[in-house]
């Protein structure tokens, strides 16, 4: 599919990624952009409709379906990490509880919700922001490395699902995105405007999976020939 004259709707769109992906989508020629937040008053993004969202949320979700009824391009990106402090210490199991709440149940009730919506408007796309970490957990990030492991296997198996109905879905895997997100995070960084611009040209292209960078391409690789992996945060 084309982004321009798409009806798209980008879930964390008042900063970071998700407002890298209102930006572009604007840029492309989209028809119309829905920026989903929590506080739709932080939306300031001149040209898109701000949608109040919390994807944890029911009422939200589904409110947020059928005012976007026209939507042929749904952008799974709101998510959340913490540092880890170790998956065997006791506080493990809650931050990975709430961790999984948005980045694993959060996009599933956004896919649920909005399959049909891309179904009657001829099947469009479907995209994940997922990561380098869904192949292997990095210490420093444990519990968000094991949510971003089980999106990814939620993208497999909705693409499986709604393939019959056309719908293109997407995984985009990246390293450290320079954003809010990674601050505190003194590493090499991609460029959200970088990161959004190889997810549109793949949508565009009827890829499956983006791979942004050197890190995530060289993981991908080495999976793909069985190579045992290390923690890519590690250093030497």
């Amino acid at each position: 599919m084309q982004i321009k004259d798409a009806v798209v709707f980008v879930t964390g769109a008042n900063r970071g990624l998700g407002l890298e992906f209102a930006k572009q989508a604007l840029a492309l020629g989209a028809k119309k952009v829905y920026a989903g937040s929590r506080d739709p008053s932080k939306v300031t993004l001149p040209g898109v409709i701000p949608v109040k969202l919390d994807v944890n949320n029911a009422d939200d979700v589904a409110a947020a379906a059928s005012l976007a009824g026209d939507v042929t391009l749904l952008v799974n990106n709101a998510g959340v990490a913490s540092v880890s402090e170790g998956l065997t210490r006791p506080g493990s199991a809650k931050l990975l509880r709430d961790t999984l709440e948005t980045n694993l149940f959060g996009v599933l009730a956004m896919t649920q919700a909005f399959a049909p919506v891309l179904g009657r408007n001829g099947g469009g796309a479907l995209l994940n922001v997922l990561s380098v970490v869904s192949w292997v957990n990095s210490r420093v990030i444990s519990e968000y490395s094991i949510t971003k492991s089980a999106a990814w296997s939620l993208t497999n198996g909705v693409r499986h699902e709604l393939r019959e109905q056309k719908t293109q879905v997407v995984g985009l895997h990246a390293g450290y995105i320079d954003t809010d997100l990674t601050s505190g995070f003194d590493v090499e960084k991609t460029t959200p405007s970088d990161v959004v611009r190889q997810a549109y040209a793949a949508i565009e292209a009827g890829e499956l999976e983006v791979h942004v960078d050197d890190t995530t391409r060289a993981v991908k690789q080495g999976l793909s020939q069985g190579i045992y992996l290390i923690d890519p945060s590690a250093q030497s």
